[in-house]
């Protein structure tokens, strides 16, 4: 019998430069199948420098090219996730550009940070190279940023995103696409001044291979190849190249002076004639800052590292109906890092969790949802490590700006805003980072937020002596009882009482606790 595999799943890298698709399949014993590429050139980071705003024209290409990928997918039966890099993250328009993706295509573009970013291209690369027992420096040169990883084990120890990539070098320093000796050493310099601090962290973190990946490094990799042998195969994957012939080609593109001359270069795939020169010098610094001697190819990155991380999102929630590992193993780390009281801490999870899913006729929140409330629940006195006053207030703003391996940007501030009102006011459009939130997402964290509440207070001496809730739904009234084997909590139920205001008003109905089960 052949092993079952997942549903297929279509990953579109929503880059700065261009947008990519894959559809693909991974079978149970973790293989990759291919069903379907495509790659459309976008240019939705435009501008030079910092990346400020999307203009409407590249909102506009933007929105086209994933209507055609949508319908792509559908032909395909594939279920969509979408991520957005440098490009959409920099943005302050960023949210227009979610809305009109959303409203013309029903895709949900997650924006995601650079580290997981970068996660997410180690993931990519471990799986396309047998490197998982080594420690690899995982480099992924994107048109608004570069990524490097070190990554062991299946596990990315350190990630940098720098505000690099072949686009945004080729704005700054080479507008019409033309070089001149001193624009070329104005953009070397610029780059080593930016880049050294992270250069000499890799270094001093050590490595044992140097992995490339994406497309500055695959073209210069076939560029160097039609250079030696005049021939390029059909997979890059696993090949390995001498720094000193990876540098001859640098050199050759660094003396080619204009797009037309580019063009012209053996190997060079014609559609980023353009912008190789950028990816060429930053591919060059970091050779050169990190001492490289050999540089193995993976023809996987982002886009396959999407596939396979959907799938085992997916797989984990199947088996055990709880946050993935990735996800809860970032939880865990903040709990140990900032000492939070764990018994109360996974107490609270287990009630707010076990009031989710009772309360699913009066919802319409999946996996999804439940996972950031199990999240929240677990992070939401995080703020005691700061001060006991205000400390709700302190938990958003820790979990907002800490780094959370496996959650997007938007995932992490709906955490936040969660925590942040498991206690005192309710959520308030006035509120400044409340009021940001799409009505949807604002929904969401009124409804967690009114269940985390409640099972806040019913530990709230942190005894845990309410060992499980019931309820009962009518078309006036939520009923809960509680199940106390021990000692009366009437504290618990005191506490409780006090906030059941915010699940009233969110559900519509009167909130009434039946007193307390004993058997």
């Amino acid at each position: 019998m052949a092993p079952s595999v997942s549903n297929r799943i279509a990953a579109i890298d929503v880059g700065t430069n261009s947008f990519h698709m894959v559809i693909a399949t991974v079978s149970a014993r973790g293989s990759l199948r291919i069903h379907h590429r495509n790659k459309e050139l976008v240019r939705l980071g435009m501008a030079a420098g910092d990346i400020k705003k999307l203009s409407p024209e590249a909102i506009q290409r933007g929105v086209k090219t994933l209507k055609r990928f949508k319908a792509e997918a559908e032909q395909h039966s594939a279920q969509i996730r979408a991520v957005a890099t440098s490009a959409v993250r920099e943005a302050v328009n960023r949210e227009e550009f979610v809305d009109r993706v959303f409203k013309a295509t029903g895709i949900e573009v997650e924006v995601v940070s650079g580290i997981e970013e970068g996660r997410l291209i180690y993931v990519g690369a471990m799986h396309a190279l047998p490197i998982i027992t080594k420690r690899a420096l995982v480099i992924d040169i994107g048109g608004g940023s570069t990524e490097t990883v070190i990554g062991h084990n299946g596990t990315a120890d350190v990630i940098h995103s720098a505000k690099l990539g072949h686009l945004r070098v080729m704005k700054g320093f080479f507008p019409e696409g033309k070089a001149t000796a001193a624009s070329l050493e104005a953009c070397r310099t610029a780059i080593r001044g930016d880049w050294s601090p992270v250069l000499q962290d890799l270094v001093q973190h050590g490595y044992e291979e140097f992995v490339g990946s994406s497309g500055t490094v695959l073209t210069i990799a076939a560029m160097t190849l039609a250079r030696l042998h005049k021939r390029i195969p059909e997979s890059l994957n696993g090949l390995k190249l001498l720094r000193s012939d990876v540098m001859d080609t640098i050199a050759t593109i660094c003396d080619a002076r204009t797009v037309e001359q580019r063009m012209q270069l053996p190997g060079i795939d014609v559609r980023r004639a353009d912008v190789i020169l950028g990816g060429a010098l930053l591919l060059e610094a970091a050779l050169v800052g990190l001492d490289v001697q050999q540089m193995t190819i993976s023809n996987y990155a982002l886009r396959e590292g999407i596939v396979f991380d959907t799938a085992r999102k997916q797989r984990d929630i199947n088996e055990y109906h709880h946050l993935a590992t990735l996800r809860y193993q970032s939880v865990h780390h903040l709990c140990d890092v900032y000492r939070v009281r764990r018994a109360h801490a996974e107490h609270v999870k287990m009630l707010a969790l076990s009031l989710f899913d009772s309360l699913r006729p009066l919802h319409p929140f999946g996996d999804k949802e439940r996972e950031a409330l199990e999240a929240a629940a677990l992070l939401h006195d995080i703020g005691f490590h700061i001060a006991a006053d205000q400390h709700h207030k302190h938990s958003e703003y820790i979990i907002r700006h800490s780094a959370m391996p496996g959650f997007t940007n938007d995932e992490t501030e709906l955490i936040a805003s969660v925590a942040r009102y498991h206690r005192k006011s309710f959520p308030k459009k006035k509120h400044e980072i409340f009021g940001r939130l799409h009505p949807d997402e604002q929904r969401v964290v009124r409804t967690l937020a009114s269940i985390l509440r409640i099972a806040e207070g019913l530990d709230r001496r942190g005894q845990q002596l309410i060992r499980s809730v019931a309820v009962q739904v009518s078309k006036e009234r939520i009923d809960i009882t509680v199940h106390a084997p021990g000692p009366s909590p009437d504290i618990e139920l005191w506490g409780a009482e006090r906030r059941k205001g915010l699940m009233a008003q969110v559900f519509g109905r009167e909130v009434r606790f039946l007193g307390h089960a004993v058997a």
